[in-house]
């Protein structure tokens, strides 16, 4: 029976562990207990919230509204042929333990993105992308409620809207919510293994052709390493994203800083490091002042951290000093990941 909770703390749905709360809470567990929540009188013209596993926003106020968690698991091998094999998921699902599942089906492709935060039916929102792999490469099509006419639709990839950490739904927040995924993952799989770090651990490890398992247990080893476990550490991962500047620009920032990380991208354009930036700007494991809650993570510059007690206001204002940090010596503007509420 669907349950609608009043004046929940959201603390423990966000990965910053921020505080807030939600003046209505409700489960999500299947398509039909969405749009009897959407039916209840009570919620009837009140902003929404959809959370998955909380690892992209940002709560910087209490919410008078209602957060909807999705909550609706499902796992299926849907189809094999001669170029791809089709798995589907349910938006709750856990995305890191949907990658290991599909590795244990013997369908490889998504190893690359091992342990990113959060659930299967908010990776194409970000279209989630690392280690030389975005979610878009793997996409086949997923299913939502259009809120804009009470039905359930079909989207297939070129109707995502796909763009770096962008899509049709951070373009229309809140028309789409999405119940479920299929992904198109390619046969014969292709190792890939061109990104710095993942290449350089092979090769200390003497491995010349891996396979997707040791791949996925690299990927995720990495991610370790340089990234705080938000479990331990408040934090939502990557706060920035990778700028994109034209090579004129690109070029122009390099006679003035020679060791500038950038990346060549197929239409001409450069893909800055973010982290990079910020490290310039000597960021890396400070804070507005020395005794705040709120600060750059000490080992990944890209990270913001919540030590204990911050505010959702103190990461706001942590991630403002950056940008202009950043933008008064390089000229370059830093756009945020997450949602800000």
């Amino acid at each position: 029976m669907l349950q609608l909770q009043r004046d929940v703390s959201l603390r423990e749905f966000n990965t910053f562990g921020l505080p807030a709360t939600a003046r209505y809470f409700v489960t999500i567990d299947s398509e039909a207990a969405l749009v009897a929540a959407l039916a209840m009188p009570e919620l009837a013209g009140l902003p929404r919230l959809v959370l998955g596993g909380g690892s992209n926003v940002v709560l910087t106020r209490e919410f008078d509204g209602v957060v909807l968690k999705m909550a609706i698991r499902a796992r299926e091998r849907l189809a094999d042929d001669a170029d791809a094999s089709y798995v589907r998921g349910g938006a709750g699902e856990v995305w890191h333990d949907f990658v290991g599942w599909t590795l244990a089906q013997g369908c490889p492709g998504l190893e690359n993105l091992a342990l990113i935060p959060g659930t299967l039916g908010a990776a194409p929102i970000q279209n989630i992308g690392a280690y030389g792999l975005e979610l878009a490469e793997r996409f086949a099509s997923l299913r939502a409620l259009d809120t804009a006419t009470g039905a359930f639709v079909t989207l297939e990839r070129e109707a995502c809207a796909f763009g770096y950490r962008d899509s049709l739904f951070k373009r229309e927040p809140g028309r789409y919510i999405i119940v479920s995924v299929t992904l198109r993952l390619p046969r014969p799989w292709q190792a890939v293994t061109g990104y710095a770090d993942v290449s350089r651990t092979f090769a200390d490890a003497g491995v010349e052709a891996p396979s997707a398992v040791q791949i996925f247990e690299a990927v995720a080893d990495i991610r370790r390493r340089k990234l705080p476990d938000p479990l331990e550490l408040g934090n939502a991962g990557s706060f920035f994203k990778n700028p994109v500047v034209d090579a004129q620009t690109f070029a122009s920032l390099r006679e003035r800083f020679a060791q500038i990380v950038g990346y060549a991208q197929p239409d001409g354009t450069w893909k800055v490091a973010a982290g990079w930036l910020i490290d310039q700007c000597g960021w890396r494991g400070k804070s507005l002042d020395n005794a705040a809650a709120a600060a750059v993570h000490e080992r990944q510059a890209l990270v913001l951290v919540n030590r204990g007690g911050a505010s959702g206001a103190d990461i706001v204002a942590l991630a403002k000093a950056v940008q202009a940090s950043v933008h008064a010596r390089f000229g370059i503007t830093l756009e945020p990941e997450p949602l800000m509420l």
